[in-house]
């Protein structure tokens, strides 16, 4: 019932918000008080943080020699997955490209530093890992920099040429690469908590599904319940004493209470949706004041069950669904049902439909997704973004018109779409790619700027072009 259009649309929301705010390492900013102390931290602080890298394998350090020149490499020390994403970082690239640091100054101490960290216990502790991700690789390096880095005699000797080297402000630059290294596991938390809140928006759009039911059956008390106030009043006329409760008594919504799977779910996952009164009235006034509730109420013959649910489906359309309390009152009770409801309510119009062919033997509900590949697509296809988001990224600036577009000016919207994009047309062979496409331009027509669809088309076409030459993309 999830279809895929509104688990895109849940997806590209949730990577917009994770990779807009993601952030792997947090480089420490330069302290406000420029101490002798302060001064040497800091400087060791970036020294030590390349150090990591020089040390993984990548080659940050201005100097022509090659300080691990002649040492055989540890596959388990050299490309780490946080070295990797260490060497991504913005901040790191920008301190390695203007050489603003003095790393050079350790190339001496680096051969018995690789060497030790190799022979360790600890080295010898993550080996044994069959899969490490990054956060195991976290806890070697933090290890490694409080039990090695701390205590190495030639890594001390290099930095105590250092201009004006105090012991203090080394053992504080330990502290600070530790804090960064460790403040990735936030970042870990977020992409998990990232994960868990895709699963829980496409669950509330679920739950909305059927909350959209218990609507209506709450509206229907509603008018019942000021009927029965009508005939109570100081003078009842007539019509008060014996209204019409053609309304009241639709079939589809005695069948809609008396069904055993909508009153599991309402158990479950309970809506209070009499909680909104205000909301409750404004939609029942205008249903009562509607022309189709008028025919409905005045047919001269008695309604049966298809023109019962037919009644519904026109309060759904003509009603609900336009009406600018609902979207404000949906907008309170979630922040994950902002702009479900159009979706949703072409889903309950589908099973009203269903209901009124069946007649009173209704065939319930529709399944949350049609099958276990669409349940298992909006996290596929998030994860996948993720994970490569660097080299989804790197398609777009190839191919980018600079000469049409500003790539430091580009909506972040239509970046993550592309990536999102090229995620689909890779990880999921099976989906034609104009389908890929034109559900992507739609996103883009309803989130992005009115000339993303023409910049993400041709941005595509290119890739496109480029992956069926490599053989990437059979299809």
């Amino acid at each position: 019932m999830l279809n895929r259009t509104l688990i895109r649309l849940k997806a590209v929301q949730l990577l917009y918000s994770y990779l807009l705010t993601r952030s792997e390492f947090r480089l420490l900013p330069p302290p406000e008080k420029m101490t002798r102390d302060n001064k040497v931290a800091y400087d060791l602080y970036i020294d030590f943080m390349l150090l990591i890298l020089e040390l993984s394998g990548f080659a940050v350090s201005a100097s022509t020699h090659d300080p691990l020149a002649g040492i055989t490499p540890n596959r388990k020390i050299n490309g780490s997955k946080m070295a990797k994403s260490l060497a991504a970082d913005d901040g790191v690239r920008d301190i390695i490209n203007l050489g603003n640091s003095s790393v050079a100054l350790f190339d001496s101490a680096i051969p018995a530093l690789y060497k030790k960290i190799a022979d360790s216990e600890i080295l010898k502790e993550y080996s044994k890992i069959k899969s490490p991700d990054i956060t195991d690789d976290i806890r070697l390096w933090v290890t490694i920099v409080r039990t090695i880095f701390a205590k190495n005699a030639e890594l001390i000797a290099a930095a105590r040429s250092m201009e004006d080297f105090t012991q203090t402000g080394y053992d504080r630059a330990i502290d600070m690469v530790v804090s960064t290294l460790e403040n990735y596991s936030d970042s870990k938390n977020t992409l998990l908590s990232a994960r868990r809140s895709l699963e829980q928006s496409l669950s509330k759009s679920y739950e909305l599904y059927f909350d959209v039911f218990a609507l209506m059956v709450e509206l229907t008390r509603e008018q019942e319940r000021r009927l029965q106030a009508n005939k109570e009043k100081y003078l009842p006329t007539p019509e008060d004493l014996n209204p019409n409760m053609r309304f009241v008594n639709n079939k589809f919504i005695a069948a809609l209470e008396d069904n055993e799977q909508f009153r599991k779910f309402i158990e479950k996952d309970p809506v209070n949706w009499n909680a909104d009164i205000y909301l409750i009235r404004e939609l029942l006034d205008k249903i009562t004041s509607s022309e189709f509730y008028a025919q409905y109420m005045d047919s001269p013959e008695e309604p049966d069950f298809a023109a019962d649910c037919e009644l519904w489906r026109q309060i759904l359309k003509n009603i609900i669904v336009p009406s600018d309390a609902m979207a404000d009152s949906l907008e309170a009770r979630s922040v994950f049902w902002n702009d479900d409801l159009d979706i949703m309510a072409t889903f309950v119009s589908k099973t009203i439909r269903q209901w009124a062919v069946a007649g009173n033997d209704s065939p319930g509900f529709l399944p949350m997704y049609k099958d276990q590949e669409d349940a298992e697509f909006g996290l596929r296809l998030f994860t996948d973004t993720v994970n490569n988001r660097e080299l989804y990224r790197s398609y777009l600036d190839k191919y980018i018109n600079t000469t049409q577009w500003d790539p430091d000016r580009l909506a972040f919207m239509d970046i993550v779409l592309v990536s999102t994009i090229i995620s689909e047309l890779l990880t999921f062979p099976q989906i034609p790619v104009p389908v890929t496409i034109n559900e992507y331009l739609d996103i883009a027509n309803r989130y992005s700027t009115p000339k993303s669809s023409q910049f993400i088309n041709g941005i595509v076409a290119s890739v496109i072009k480029e992956l069926r030459e490599e053989g990437k993309l059979l299809k």
